[in-house]
């Protein structure tokens, strides 16, 4: 059973920054593509941004050159560094891998940004 543990979420004013975690439960974690997923209330949830075993990424446009996302495989850990942060981007984020809307997520971490 694969568990993805996310934390770092909170309340931050618009223009500030957060930083998320996800630990994986997998030994497997140097082989799997990671991604970052958000929902906001009301909307469907979306791809934040994605790294490959390799460390390639995809960001969506509308988080490109805000958000970076990075891993580190010796400690089953993916990481996304969230700057200048909007009040759009307030969402339940969420850790996952596999191919979606399969696969496995974490519970979900809540980033609100005050305007």
């Amino acid at each position: 059973q694969v568990q993805l543990v996310e934390s770092g979420g909170g309340l931050v004013q618009a223009g500030g920054s957060l930083r998320l975690s996800c630990a994986a439960s997998i030994s497997i974690f140097s082989i799997k593509t990671m991604d970052w997923y958000r929902q906001a209330p009301g909307k469907q949830r979306e791809l934040v941004a994605s790294i490959s075993p390799g460390g390639g990424t995809n960001y969506a446009v509308s988080v490109q050159g805000r958000f970076t996302i990075s891993r580190d495989n010796a400690k089953n850990t993916v990481y996304l560094q969230m700057n200048s942060l909007k009040f759009d981007d307030t969402a339940v984020y969420y850790c996952h891998t596999g191919r979606a809307p399969l696969g496995y997520w974490g519970q979900g971490t809540q980033v609100t940004v005050s305007s």
